[in-house]
Parts: C-alpha cells; sequence; structure tokens
C-alpha cells in the first residue's frame, strides 16, 4: 500500500524522472504510536500507571540502542548498562549544577547531556570492546561493566558511594508553566525523547553504516574483503548506540532524581538483554514490545508478588522455546496467515490453548504463591490471600488441588499444544504453496 511521488535523479545521460513509493502504512503506524504515547495518560490517569508509562518509555529507548548493537551488528553485550548508567551520573551532575548557577542548560536538553557522555564512554570503551568480535566482545563487555560498577563503590566523590547521588529537578523558572514538578510533565518530557530517539535509530538502521552493520552481523569475513573494516564498523555503531543509551540514562536522573551503582550494575544489562530477545531483536519494533513486557513484569508485577523474577523467567523461557523470534515474529507470523485468510483454521486450536494454558496458569501461580509464602512469610502466619480467598498454606487438601490444578493443566495444555502445532504446520505448508504458485506466475 503507498501512493508513489517523483524524484528527480540525474543519470549518466542526463536527468530521469524515477518513482518511489511513500509507504502510507508505515506513517499510520508512526502517528498511531505518538498518538498513542500522548492519550495513554487520559486513559490510566493514576499516578502509578504515569510513573509505569515513562519507565516503559524510558526502557524502549534503551532496548532500541541495544539492539543497535545486537540485532542489527550482532553484538552481544553484558554490560550494556555502562552507557546508561554513566549518562544518568553526569546527567544528575548536570542538573545539580544547574541548580547551583553553575552552568546554564533547561532540564528538557539534560538527556543530551546523558547521550554526549555515553557517546564518550562508548568511544572509551569500545576502542577496547570492538577490536574483538563474537564471544570475546561479550565477555570483554561483561568485565567492562564489572569493572565500572566496582569503581562506582571506589570513587564516592563523583558515585555517590551506595547511596548514590541525588537532584532536584525542579530548578529555575518555569518556562511556559512548565517546572517539571509534575509527573505528567516528565512524562510528556520521555515521549519527546523517546519519539525522537525511535526515528533516529530508525533512521539509521537504512543509513549506509546501518546496513554495512548488517554485513558484519551476517559474514564479516565477506565484508572485509569487499573493502570495509569490521572493526571500525562495529566501534562506529557502539558510540552511536552508546548515544542513545545515555539518552535514556539522561531521563531515568530526570523522572527519579537519583542515580546509584544500581545503573551500572549488571542486573541493568542483564534486564536489557532479557527485554531485548523477549520482543525479538532481528525487528526493529521487537524491542519496544520487549520494553512493555519486561516492566510490567519488573515493576508492575513486583508490587503484587514477591515471585516476579520466577514468572519472567518462565515466560523468557516459553518465548525461547516456542518462538526464538520473540514477540514481534509472533506477530508477523500471525498477521502472515490473517494476510492469506487462513486464520479462522487457527481460532478453535488458539482457545484451546488459551484456555488450558490458563488452566496450567492458575496452577503454576498457586504453587508458586503458596511456596513463597512458607519460604519467605511463615513468620506471619500459615494464611495468606491468593485471588481474593483466605488459605492455609500448610493445609495438605489447598495443595492436593493446587498440584491437581497443575498436572491436569499441564496435560491437557500439551494435548492442545499439539493439535494446534499440526494445524499450524499444515497453514504454514498451505501459505508456503500459495507463494511458490504467485513466483511461478
Amino acid at each position: 500500500m503507498g501512493t508513489w511521488r517523483p524524484r528527480l535523479r540525474r543519470g549518466a545521460s542526463g536527468p530521469e524522472l524515477r518513482f518511489a513509493p511513500v509507504s502510507v502504512g508505515r506513517w499510520a503506524i508512526w502517528g498511531f504510536t505518538i498518538l498513542l504515547f500522548m492519550v495513554m495518560p487520559y486513559v490510566f490517569r493514576s499516578g502509578f500507571a504515569l510513573t509505569l508509562l515513562s519507565q516503559m518509555g524510558i526502557m524502549i529507548i534503551l532496548t532500541l540502542s541495544y539492539n543497535v548493537i545486537f540485532g542489527q551488528g550482532g553484538m552481544l553485550s553484558f554490560g550494556h548498562a555502562v552507557y546508561s548508567g554513566m549518562g544518568a551520573f553526569f546527567a544528575i551532575h548536570a542538573i545539580n549544577w544547574i541548580s547551583a548557577g553553575g552552568i546554564w542548560l533547561p532540564i528538557s536538553l539534560v538527556p543530551l547531556v546523558g547521550g554526549f557522555f555515553g557517546a564518550v564512554f562508548g568511544v572509551v570503551f569500545g576502542y577496547l570492546t570492538t577490536k574483538r568480535a563474537g564471544t570475546t566482545f561479550a565477555m570483554i563487555s561483561l568485565g567492562i561493566g564489572e569493572m565500572v560498577f566496582a569503581a562506582a563503590l571506589m570513587f564516592p566523590g563523583f558515585f555517590g558511594g551506595e547511596g548514590g547521588v541525588t537532584a532536584n529537578r525542579v530548578v529555575g523558572e518555569p518556562v511556559l508553566g512548565i517546572s517539571y514538578g509534575p509527573s505528567i510533565q516528565v512524562y510528556y518530557l520521555i515521549v519527546f525523547w523517546c519519539v525522537v530517539s525511535m526515528i533516529g535509530m530508525f533512521a539509521f538502521s537504512h543509513t549506509p553504516l546501518g546496513r554495512i552493520s548488517n554485513a558484519v552481523r551476517d559474514n564479516p569475513e565477506r565484508t572485509e574483503f569487499i573493502g570495509y573494516n569490521t572493526q571500525q564498523v562495529r566501534f562506529r555503531v557502539l558510540v552511536i548506540s552508546a548515544f542513545f543509551a545515555g539518552i535514556a540514562g539522561g531521563l531515568s536522573a530526570i523522572m527519579f532524581e537519583i542515580v546509584s551503582a544500581e545503573n551500572v550494575s549488571a542486573v541493568r544489562s542483564g534486564g536489557v538483554l532479557l527485554a531485548t530477545f523477549i520482543g525479538g531483536a532481528m525487528f526493529f519494533f521487537g524491542p519496544i514490545l520487549g520494553a512493555i513486557v519486561f516492566i510490567f513484569f519488573a515493576v508492575a508485577l513486583s508490587d503484587f508478588t514477591a515471585a516476579w523474577l520466577f514468572y519472567l523467567g518462565a515466560f523468557f523461557v516459553l518465548i525461547v522455546m516456542y518462538s526464538p523470534g520473540g514477540l514481534a515474529a509472533l506477530v508477523l507470523m500471525n498477521l502472515r496467515v490473517l494476510k492469506y485468510g487462513l486464520f479462522a483454521r487457527l481460532r478453535d486450536p488458539y482457545v484451546g490453548v488459551l484456555l488450558t494454558g490458563a488452566l496450567l496458569l492458575l496452577g503454576v501461580v498457586m504453587v508458586v504463591e503458596m511456596a513463597y509464602h512458607l519460604s519467605l512469610n511463615i513468620a506471619t502466619g500459615s494464611r495468606m490471600r491468593l485471588f481474593g480467598f483466605g488459605i492455609d498454606t500448610m493445609s495438605p487438601d489447598v495443595w492436593v488441588i493446587a498440584l491437581g490444578i497443575l498436572v491436569g493443566g499441564a496435560v491437557a495444555f500439551e494435548a492442545m499444544r499439539r493439535r494446534f502445532m499440526r494445524e499450524w504446520s499444515e497453514v504454514q505448508e498451505e501459505i508456503e504453496a500459495v507463494i511458490a504458485r504467485e513466483v511461478i506466475v
């Protein structure tokens, strides 16, 4: 789908008139995304929801920046939080300098401070890490991440020690009534930089450097053979990725008004890696989905259960097992089925899988929550509330019911999963046959 617009191009024999497609669908998706960002605070009005949405915006920038080096450049890094964390530290110091009158800079531009210093450390550390590729690069990035984390505790003058560095984002006179005191103003600042960063990274993926980074990812030897320096390509891509990670760090400093050693920790780097894998590293919008899901688990679900890490890990394992391409691949595969008019074939198998999956999930949640209560909260008594009901975790009857639901759900789910996979395989074969006939015609 798209309209056509003429472009004048000068060829060897004179100017030529070429036509390039204007992707209406792409403009619609970007427009809908921006509109969604703008209206979400009016749909979810609570302060918690606004905080959740703000963290999702920051995480979207961070996961997309990680995907610049991983999904596009093939560089598996275990220390990406270094660049966002160092950007956050310099950003929060900038806020304090602004407050003290040492420098003049609008709070709106503080994320650029984070981006600049993220890129600076990208130059410093990238010069070392990009000399190697593959597993060696991953191990070096892990070592640098641990080194920076240790330094954050060794030099409290800059890093603030275990307590971190704090600041007050409300400095100076409000401009047009914007003081960044209310959370809604911070949210829209995050939305602005999130949209700018998304557009910037999407545009980068279509530049010659972005394209050649795909070649370095897929076949570095052939890329070297045609005259490109793969180390230089990796280095430049990492610096660009670090810049956008620094922007995410700057926004984090503004939102939370505190930056600590946790911002450069391996835990933060692991979270970014997990979110990118869950969403799908081979697709631009994959990390966006992964960031939303990860923040849901880490922020929303953690308010209700201490076992949120268990559920996140289980969800990650399921994604790796049944959809290695991430949520983005799952969405695109189903859209392809819908495009060829075969989704009705999958309707009943999908319903069966979802219902039995819900039963299995109920059993898992009951067993996990009761086990966590017995191990962590038994001092408060054996009784707990689960799904609005009071239950006694020491009662054998409750455990028999929970285990019965778990085993029954697992057996039923496996049966429906096999039926679904048979139907799915047949649908995919039909689609491939249709595509083959279209190619022949």
